[in-house]
């Protein structure tokens, strides 16, 4: 009897027990559900403290819609790089569009192009060459580098994209008469160590936290990805300089 008496209490007790951890466990996963719900509205707006980095800017889509770039300098915003469609796309009808109206609205422009590497670096140039013109007003072009040669139809040798890259970079820079900015994805330099294989300047990306993943100093730091504005119906990249 008092043996079946300890193992009701043993049950009971084991019982309970289960009770509080399921209740815990639905606790901390309501919890996390609220941090991420807050981490999502908060970033939707969120921009790095301006007395910090006072300049900033944005990185306007190829494919955005109704962008305003007198509305983006109201914001803020002092520079604008239009993101140029990679040759592997058709012609970008729209980039010449964007072009003239962040011209017209006097904001401090570049241009970055996205590195394809299954592609050579003589079709990719082109591209640029043809749809952004030379000019001493243009802010530094910039290279986006992110895809890797394993991802192509037929797999790229890692010294081959290497190879390509530094062809691309030499040709750009002659057209533009300046040094491109390498922006450079972290996968990207685990992967080909382009940080300390290039003396370029440095474009990051990390929402909210500063990046380091290259071990040496960055120019620029993307540190929204999808910064919802006035600027624009959909939301920008947003960018702001090392001082």
């Amino acid at each position: 009897m008092a043996r079946a008496k300890t193992s009701g209490r043993s049950r009971r007790k084991k019982g309970s027990m289960g009770r509080w951890t399921f209740r815990l466990i639905s606790l901390l996963a309501l919890v996390g559900i609220i941090f991420t719900a807050w981490f999502w509205w908060d970033m939707r707006e969120w921009r790095p403290d301006e007395a910090l980095y006072p300049e900033q800017g944005a990185v306007i889509p190829s494919e955005i819609n109704g962008m305003n770039f007198d509305t983006l300098k109201a914001i803020g915003g002092q520079f604008a790089y239009l993101e140029l469609q990679p040759a592997s796309r058709a012609l970008d009808d729209d980039f010449g569009s964007r072009f003239a109206q962040a011209k017209q609205s006097g904001i401090n422009m570049g241009v970055v192009l996205r590195f394809d590497p299954c592609l050579r670096a003589g079709l990719q140039s082109k591209r640029f060459t043809r749809m952004v013109p030379r000019s001493e007003d243009l802010l530094p072009p910039a290279i986006e580098l992110e895809a890797s040669g394993e991802n192509c139809v037929e797999p790229v040798s890692d010294a081959a994209v290497e190879s390509e890259l530094l062809t691309l970079i030499n040709q750009i820079e002659m057209h533009s008469g300046k040094p491109v900015i390498l922006k450079l994805g972290e996968d990207f330099e685990n992967r080909y160590g382009t940080a300390r294989s290039m003396e370029r300047d440095l474009w990051l990306s990390r929402d909210r936290a500063r990046p380091d993943y290259t071990g040496r100093p960055w120019l620029l730091w993307s540190a929204n990805s999808q910064l919802v504005s006035e600027a624009s119906d959909e939301p920008i990249e947003w960018v702001v300089v090392q001082k």
